[in-house]
């Protein structure tokens, strides 16, 4: 089984990163570009066990995301 952990900064935390990406969409002559917000994707592959979500969870909690600026979304999959 899988997991696809999606993490992205929480609102209102400033992104360089996806500043410079928009930024930078516009100077390629994309126009109507707003606000571009950056984060990482993770992809985990599991062992079967009985509680896939909450031990995803605690990886996001103590090492895949920074809680203190960061959002993560966990999906298991097939």
């Amino acid at each position: 089984m899988k997991a696809r952990v999606t993490v992205t900064l929480k609102p209102g935390v400033l992104d360089p990163q996806g500043a410079a990406v928009a930024r930078a969409l516009g100077a390629l002559g994309f126009d109507g570009v707003g606000d571009v917000r950056q984060g990482k994707l993770i992809e985990i592959d599991l062992a079967p066990g009985p509680d896939p979500e909450g031990t995803v969870r605690a990886m996001c909690e103590q090492l895949l995301a920074n809680t203190v600026i960061e959002t993560y979304a966990i999906e298991i999959l097939p």
